[in-house]
């Protein structure tokens, strides 16, 4: 035991208590070294980010959140009991531990049963009649249809020609010229309707390698450019070509080479197909029937904020003008997910599922050209001044 000794005070120090505290300091030190060391020498995708705290915070809800604040400012007490009274706290920490939420049986059921991850999606932006008892769904081809010499019948082709909405644009007043600044693509290029394929009525077997969602991409890229949007497609055989696993992979090259050939390239959209039947994807819009579409933006991506906010602004335009023709704005980020989409490539990516497997080329090409007319609303109001007017044919 050592005294320290001072005028008219004695402090005694027991040498155990001053072990202690050398020790939890130097404890201490070794921590904060330690795990700031660890944070650093992650792999950039693996450290964490804003996007990492949103998914962190995502699990709170706005009940939560006003408990907490009532707790520190009485004022909000004032309100109803149900919203001020505190959280149970045994179901708030088995939430937050297991990741698990009691009130909602997929953040389990999803991670357990095969294939049922598909069904875990979020729905950032609710369209007409959207909810998660009628989420969109990725049908995945059989092993069979994959590896099968020969494919359906075709039927009912003459219908594909003379489909649309049949009304055309004014001539643009503004145009982008030679230059492309859209490109189409199709990860799951073979994705087809069930109208077209004689004898096919099982929905998994949707599948065609010449009449596709291809053909979505030559009507689409035609509206655009009527638009006065320089549109280019790539109608590259995807499924053909690599495993379904790798389908995302391939494409991104393909994206990759586009907009190496290409530095006007500006908007990407992959367009696929929904699993739902027709009654769930074909909204009556003023009388005539349209294939619903469907936004997706994977969380897993860098640019998922800004990819959200474009999806975001092309829904409530089409909200404005095509009230019902849009589920709404999808997150997909979960376990067994792309949760990408190849949208790290670019900030205006898109991938946009058109119809499901029941509705005709009729339907989805009037969706088409809905989507042409609002994406050209938003397109010529924010790069109109970086395009000239383009003049009368007997003015220039």
């Amino acid at each position: 035991m050592k005294i320290a000794r001072t005028p008219g005070m004695f402090v005694i120090v027991k040498g155990t208590n001053l072990i202690k505290i050398i020790s939890a300091l130097l404890l201490f030190i070794v921590l904060v070294f330690s795990i700031s060391g660890l944070l650093t020498s992650l792999k950039p995708q693996y450290r964490p980010m804003s996007s990492s705290v949103n998914t962190a915070t995502s699990d709170v809800n706005g009940k939560l959140l006003y408990q907490l604040m009532a707790w520190e400012n009485h004022h909000f007490l004032k309100v109803e009991e149900d919203l001020t009274a505190s959280p149970k706290l045994t179901s708030l920490i088995f939430q937050l531990t297991s990741n698990i939420n009691l009130d909602d049986p997929r953040s389990l059921l999803g991670r357990e049963l095969p294939g049922f991850y598909q069904f875990d999606g979020k729905i950032v932006v609710a369209g007409e009649g959207s909810n998660y008892t009628n989420m969109p769904t990725e049908s995945s081809p059989p092993l069979e249809i994959m590896k099968a010499e020969r494919e359906a019948a075709l039927q009912n082709l003459e219908e594909i020609e003379n489909s649309g909405s049949g009304e055309k644009p004014p001539q643009p007043s503004l145009t982008t010229g030679v230059k492309k600044v859209v490109h189409l693509y199709f990860t799951h290029n073979q994705e087809s309707y069930l109208p077209y394929l004689k004898g096919v009525k099982d929905p998994n077997l949707a599948y065609h390698s010449q009449v596709n969602v291809t053909k979505i991409g030559d009507y689409l890229k035609e509206s655009l450019e009527e638009r006065g949007i320089g549109t280019s497609v790539d109608k590259f055989d995807v499924m053909g070509t690599v495993k379904m696993a790798n389908t995302y992979s391939k494409s991104g090259e393909l994206v990759k080479s586009a907009m190496a050939s290409n530095r006007d390239l500006d908007y990407f959209i992959d367009i696929h197909r929904d699993a739902r039947r027709k009654d769930k994807t074909t909204p009556i819009i003023n009388g005539k029937p349209y294939a619903q579409l469907v936004f997706v933006v994977g969380g897993k991506n860098p640019n998922y904020e800004k990819n959200l906010k474009l999806a975001k602004d092309l829904h409530e335009l089409l909200e404005e003008k095509y009230k019902g023709i849009s589920y709404g704005v999808m997150m997909n980020q979960g376990s067994g997910q792309n949760g990408v989409y190849n949208q790290n490539l670019s900030e205006n990516a898109l991938l946009i599922e058109f119809g499901g497997v029941d509705n005709t080329f009729e339907e989805l090409n009037r969706s088409a050209d809905a989507l042409a007319d609002v994406f050209s609303e938003y397109f010529w109001q924010a790069e109109k001044v970086n395009y000239e007017v383009e003049q009368p044919a007997d003015e220039q």
